[in-house]
Parts: structure tokens; C-alpha cells; sequence
């Protein structure tokens, strides 16, 4: 062999061996200053308190500090795009939403991102189901019984929900589909209104999060008849699921961990164990608990499953119901 020859060969080795370590260097490596988790919302809502409790563990297993940046406005499209934007090498995360990553792509034309290719999906914080609700008044006491009353009296009952668009309103109009019953649409500026119109009979049946029904039914004054999940949750012990009825039938709020499309692998796999290890310790589960989530252990391929199920299930609902966002 000519000594050209071998000095291509060495040229070859040599960069093979260059480029074979760097994402295990890369893995150990990261992260070598703070990480910041953007998060859609304003502080102090359940999105904020679930990131900074995984800021906590983050920072003890890493030795680096995970910054909460909230970026509210525009369902999500601010902190969207603002990822988005950032380099693309797994120090600015996102805390996406179902409302923002699901359900806004489904519902609003030219949403300035794509979800599924603008973003790689790191890990599933957490779910929490949607609990079907009725006025104590309402003389339904199991699911089959409510469906049983609206197709006997189809003008004649009403569900709130935090606006036009939002996860309830889906929620009502899938339930209006699958169990064939009809009810009115009476949309809220927001959670809390909603709920407090159907606690005081204003509206007869609502949609809503465990954590934000819970105190009401304990109190009496509302009346959980189903969960929107695949499996009974403890805080309903007892509340079959909607699934049980009408199967397939899932309506769940949840948080993910995104970085921006392009990110290195071996950041996204860093990434992945280091947020992996956070959710499982427990002050989290704690945390997540107290919150109304529950946090699933699932792999890269059943998280992106899980996502792309949910998209397609309110894009299903949305053209079905005709509900656009302008």
C-alpha cells in the first residue's frame, strides 16, 4: 500500500474515532450551565408548580439549575415559537400542553408551528383526566342514566366550559357524538367561572379537572359520574371511567417536556434519563399528586404514540363539530 494510501486510511480512522465518542461525550457532558424550561402560562398555576418541583430535582441530580421562563399569551404560541427559535442544542426546553400542542393545531388554521415537526418530544410529566359532572339537582346518578335523561330531553340541559375551543368544550361535543345525546354549549372566560356556574345550578353538567372539582364534590354540591381516562383515578375511587361506556371515549389534560426539532440525539436520550430520574423521586410524585397528575412511566415510542393518539382524536372531534379558531 502506497503511503498515500495509508495516510487516507489514517485520515479515515481518525476522523471515525472523532465522531464515534462525541455523543456519548455529549451525554456526559450535559449540562454544562442552566437549562430553561419555558412555560406558557403566567406563574402560579398548575403548569408553573409542576415545572419548578421538576426544577428541584433537576438541579440535585445535575448540579445545574432548570430556570422556569414563563412566556404566556396566545394559547402557547409565544413559548411555541419562542423554543422554536432557540438554539437547537437542549438548554431551552418547553413545557407543552395538550391545550397547546394538541388542540390549538387541531382547531386554528396557520398555527405559526408543527407540533410533530417542529419539536421532539423528550418526556410525559404527567396526565390528568377530565371528570364528567353534574349538578346535585340532576336526578342522574351513573353515566347510562345522564345519557338515558338527554336523549329523553334533548333541550333541556346545558354544559359549561372554560371557552370556546378549549379541552371541555371537545370533551362535551365528543360526548355529545359518541353517546348520541345533545346538549348546549355555554362557554366561560376560564375554569373557575365554569365551574362555579354548574355548582350553582346555572348549568346543569360540566367537564373538569379532578384538582379543581374535587372540594365541590366532597361538598355535595356536584356529582362526578365518569373520569376521562382508560383506568379509575384514586381521588375518584369508585368513579368508573367513560371508557367503561362508551369505549375509547379519553379526554386528558397533560404536561411534556419538548425541545426544539434538530436537537442532538444523545441531548434528547441526556435529557430524557436526567427528567426520567426527576419523576420518580418523591417530592415530585408528591407534587404531581397534590396537582391531579398522574406520571407515567412510558417509552420514547409510547410517549409519541400517546401524542400523536391525542392530536388525531381533536382533530377527529373539531372537523366533526365544526369548531375552528380564527
Amino acid at each position: 500500500m502506497s503511503c498515500f494510501g495509508r495516510a487516507g486510511l489514517l485520515i479515515r480512522a481518525a476522523a471515525l474515532a472523532a465522531m464515534l465518542p462525541w455523543g456519548a461525550h455529549a451525554q456526559s457532558a450535559f449540562p454544562g450551565r442552566p437549562v430553561t424550561a419555558v412555560v406558557p402560562f403566567a406563574p402560579g398555576g398548575v403548569t408553573d408548580i409542576m415545572t419548578r418541583s421538576l426544577s428541584q430535582e433537576f438541579q440535585s441530580i445535575t448540579g445545574q439549575p432548570l430556570v422556569v421562563m414563563n412566556k404566556p399569551g396566545g394559547t402557547g404560541i409565544i413559548a411555541a415559537q419562542f423554543v422554536k427559535s432557540a438554539p437547537h442544542d437542549g438548554y431551552t426546553v418547553l413545557i407543552g400542553t395538550g391545550s397547546q400542542m394538541s388542540v390549538l393545531p387541531a382547531l386554528k388554521p396557520n398555527v405559526p408551528f408543527d407540533a410533530g415537526k417542529d419539536f421532539t418530544p423528550v418526556s410525559l410529566l404527567g396526565t390528568t383526566p377530565y371528570v364528567l359532572l353534574v349538578h346535585s339537582s340532576v336526578p342522574a346518578k351513573t353515566l347510562p342514566e345522564l345519557i338515558s335523561l338527554l336523549q329523553a330531553s334533548p333541550d333541556k340541559f346545558n354544559y359549561s366550559t372554560s371557552g370556546f375551543g378549549s379541552l371541555p368544550h371537545l370533551a362535551g361535543e365528543m360526548f355529545k357524538q359518541m353517546a348520541k345525546v345533545e346538549m348546549t354549549h355555554v362557554p366561560y372566560p376560564g375554569n373557575s367561572p365554569a365551574t362555579t356556574a354548574a355548582v350553582s345550578g346555572v348549568v346543569q353538567i360540566t367537564f373538569d379537572t379532578p384538582i379543581s372539582s374535587l372540594p365541590h364534590v366532597q361538598a355535595g354540591t356536584l356529582r362526578a359520574l365518569a373520569v376521562a381516562s382508560g383506568e379509575p383515578i384514586d381521588v375518584f375511587a369508585g368513579v368508573p371511567t367513560m371508557d367503561s361506556v362508551l369505549p375509547g371515549f379519553r379526554a386528558e389534560s397533560w404536561l411534556c417536556v419538548y425541545v426544539a426539532a434538530g436537537t442532538p440525539e444523545a441531548i434528547v436520550a441526556r435529557l430524557r434519563d436526567i427528567i426520567g430520574q426527576a419523576m420518580q423521586r418523591p417530592q415530585f410524585l408528591h407534587n404531581a399528586r397534590t396537582g391531579g397528575f398522574a406520571v407515567p412511566r412510558l417509552s420514547p415510542e409510547e410517549v409519541t404514540k400517546f401524542l400523536r393518539d391525542d392530536a388525531a382524536r381533536w382533530r377527529e372531534v373539531g372537523k366533526s363539530a365544526n369548531i375552528v379558531l380564527e
